[in-house]
């Protein structure tokens, strides 16, 4: 898997989403915000990761209108 800043990954394990800051190999340095605003930053192993799929906002939007 190809991962770059920017990308959304989440814990294969669950967990909230997190943001890709950096990639170094198979380390992936990862940014989140606590619920209380705080900014957490951690270096996790590639092989612990899962890519998130990009929500389309319009299709989300249509999802809402059928209900």
């Amino acid at each position: 898997m190809e991962l770059k800043a920017g990308d959304i990954v989440m814990l294969k394990s669950g967990g909230q989403p997190l943001t890709v800051a950096d990639v170094k190999g198979d380390d992936v340095t990862c940014l989140w915000m606590g619920a209380e605003g705080d900014l957490f930053r951690e270096t996790l192993p590639l092989a612990v990761l899962e890519r998130l799929e990009e929500v389309d906002e319009d299709e989300d939007e249509d999802d809402d209108d059928e209900e």
